[in-house]
């Protein structure tokens, strides 16, 4: 994919400020960490989902049940979309009943990921409460789903895109803003 960076929209600083404000607003409306467990959608809201618990634990002194969640065969387009889809593993180490989920992507475009999420979530279990935390929303919903906690909100085009970084996949955290050739729109 040939596309044009037309602006580096959050640094490595933002990232973690945006980080450390998303573990704040999670505490405050779960009261702390009681009954909390917070699940990220691979690749990258799993990376930002280990980095979420890291501060809340920093912050609270107690560690919160962190999983990862391989949303590819729930998702709509699976056949149609996805030639070669890479599965990931999907790792919840406890049990989601009655438990209030913080589920973590990095960015919220239609809405169809994270109904994928819910889907594969469903087969874990019944939570209490499910919370929605995003690095970036950009906009466009196909669905209706709506974040609790955004890290920023990115108003785009649909001639463009927003990527993320992160240190753990990409070697630097920032989020870019790319302009996407009109063929591949």
């Amino acid at each position: 994919m040939d596309a044009k960076i037309k602006a580096e929209i959050l640094n490595q600083k933002d990232i973690q400020r945006i980080v450390t404000r998303l573990a704040h607003e999670i505490l405050e409306k779960n009261r702390g960490v009681d009954n909390l467990v917070i699940i990220g959608i691979h690749t990258r809201g799993a990376y930002l989902a280990q980095r979420i618990s890291a501060k809340i634990q920093e912050i609270e002194k107690a560690k919160v049940p962190t999983g990862f969640l391989d949303i590819t065969l729930y998702r709509d387009d699976f056949r149609t979309r996805l030639k070669q889809p890479s599965v990931e593993v999907t790792n919840i180490p406890f049990g989601i009943d009655g438990k209030n989920i913080v589920l973590v992507d990095d960015v919220l475009y239609t809405g169809r990921t994270v109904r994928a999420a819910l889907d594969a979530l469903m087969d874990f279990g019944r939570p209490a409460r499910i919370y929605l935390a995003v690095l970036v929303d950009r906009g466009h919903r196909e669905l209706p789903i709506r974040p609790d906690f955004v890290g920023k909100n990115i108003p785009t085009s649909l001639g463009e895109e927003v990527r993320v970084q992160l240190s753990e996949v990409d070697g630097t955290d920032r989020v870019l803003l790319v302009e996407i050739p009109e063929d591949e729109v």
